[in-house]
């Protein structure tokens, strides 16, 4: 318990009290020591009508998941225990650096079944990804005169999962779902050579592929059959994001390892979409994540949660103990979509020689963003000796990332390097392409 500024100003203002009776008459002191020990009294009665601290039981109550760039409403309640008398509280909420500070707030207990409650209402506004905690609750309040203040600091622990908003998600999804072409390929295919699941026999006929003639069946009916195929399902999409500190680096206002993010979950509903199943994994200078390829409703929520856990860290990322890691993992032929950066040559060689045995058993896609700055820089016309020269140091790393992923098509890697805007629709055309052809 604390005196409060107005008992500080109460007793401040007995000093003049005092110092005016010696003036006047000094057989009047007495009267400033009334005045203290009615300042004194009346500061014990309100802490004696105050509500006791063991008695007040703070609760917060969080939303489980927030989408970035929205707000999410989070409950605090105050419950005063056998507690019947109106209470104001002043409250501060402390939270994570992820979450926008919260305005100190200010809840008035009001009498419910027998005891003093309130159910306040807070707003939780994400600034960018991650498990941010609601720490604590900081609470005070006075008695009834307002003179001694009470404190309690109240444990939260509730933690809110900030994830990327998948409103555009939704929007190029369903647009792309809309279209006849994209409705098409995702029918069963019963024509000969579009896949490598058996689907029945027919009678032969003129034109159609003569290699798909089943003699022993043709023997057996005596007459020429043919099989045919349709696109198989049930494939294995590993997803991987690299989380070191390349992945940082801002492009168009966003840093690269968040539209790594969205643009893996697009991909990631289009793959359960498709029938396929999603694993994921991210990793920097070790394996951070991992979970294994999984189908059905369930799958993309939990691959929503897994990117939340995906933290901005300055480290060098470890590309042979990630690969290492993927390969141990996998036991069946996989699309491995690897989200990472490349600097040099130089710098990528391990990284080359650790995806090329990776493609050795699986089919791996390997995904980089182009820096629209660069481009720039590099097609710009020089007026200055500064911009010349870095003309020059653009083109230089624009051809240096050319030989990276020239090296990466030699040995059968599928790259996508391009813009932020064009970005998860490439991701999503390559995989589409690749599964037409029947790939993995």
């Amino acid at each position: 318990m604390w005196p409060t500024a107005r008992t500080v100003w109460l007793l401040a203002a007995g000093i003049p009290v005092a110092l005016l009776t010696g003036v006047v008459d000094g057989r009047l002191w007495p009267l400033w020591l009334i005045a203290l020990f009615g300042v004194v009294a009346a500061a014990a009665i309100d802490a004696l009508l105050g509500l006791p601290r063991r008695r007040l039981r703070i609760v917060v109550e969080a939303p489980a998941e927030l989408f970035i760039g929205d707000h999410g409403p989070a409950t605090v309640r105050f419950i005063g225990r056998g507690w019947r008398r109106p209470v104001a509280i002043e409250a501060v909420i402390e939270t994570d650096p992820i979450l926008a500070p919260i305005p100190i707030q200010h809840v008035t207990l009001a009498r419910v079944d027998g005891h003093a409650e309130a159910a306040h209402p807070i707003d939780l506004e994400p600034r960018r990804r991650g498990s941010p905690r609601i720490i604590a609750v900081h609470a005070r309040w006075t008695g009834p005169f307002g003179l001694i203040e009470r404190r309690l600091i109240a444990p939260a622990g509730a933690v809110v999962k900030v994830v990327p908003n998948i409103g555009s998600v939704r929007a190029i999804a369903l647009r792309m779902l809309g279209s006849p072409e994209f409705l098409a390929g995702l029918k069963v295919e019963r024509y000969l050579g579009d896949g490598t699941e058996f689907e029945s026999l027919r009678e032969y006929l003129p034109g159609l592929d003569h290699r798909a003639i089943d003699w022993k069946q043709s023997a057996r009916h005596r007459k020429l059959l043919t099989q045919e195929f349709r696109a198989e399902r049930n494939h294995q999409v590993v997803i991987a994001i690299d989380g070191g500190q390349l992945m940082a680096e801002p492009l168009a206002g966003i840093p690269r390892l968040d539209h790594a993010i969205n643009a893996s979950l697009l991909l990631g509903w289009f793959c359960l979409r498709t029938g396929d199943r999603v694993g994921f994994a991210s990793f920097d200078e070790r394996l951070r994540s991992w979970a294994e390829p999984m189908a059905g409703a369930g799958a993309f929520p939990r691959l929503r949660h897994l990117t939340a856990d995906v933290d901005y860290r300055a480290v060098d990322t470890n590309v042979t103990l990630a690969v290492a890691e993927l390969s141990t993992r996998l036991r069946r032929r996989s699309l491995i979509v690897l989200f990472t950066e490349v600097l040099d040559t130089i710098s990528a060689e391990l990284m080359i020689e650790n995806v090329t045995r990776l493609a050795r058993r699986h089919l791996v896609m390997f995904v980089s963003l182009r820096d629209p700055g660069v481009e720039a820089r590099m097609r710009a016309v020089p007026t200055t000796l500064t911009a010349m020269n870095e003309a020059v140091v653009a083109a230089d790393f624009d051809r240096e990332r050319a030989l990276v992923f020239e090296r990466l098509r030699q040995v059968g890697v599928h790259c996508i390097d391009t813009t932020p805007d064009k970005f998860s629709m490439a991701v999503i055309n390559r995989y589409l392409a690749v599964k037409r052809r029947e790939l993995f």
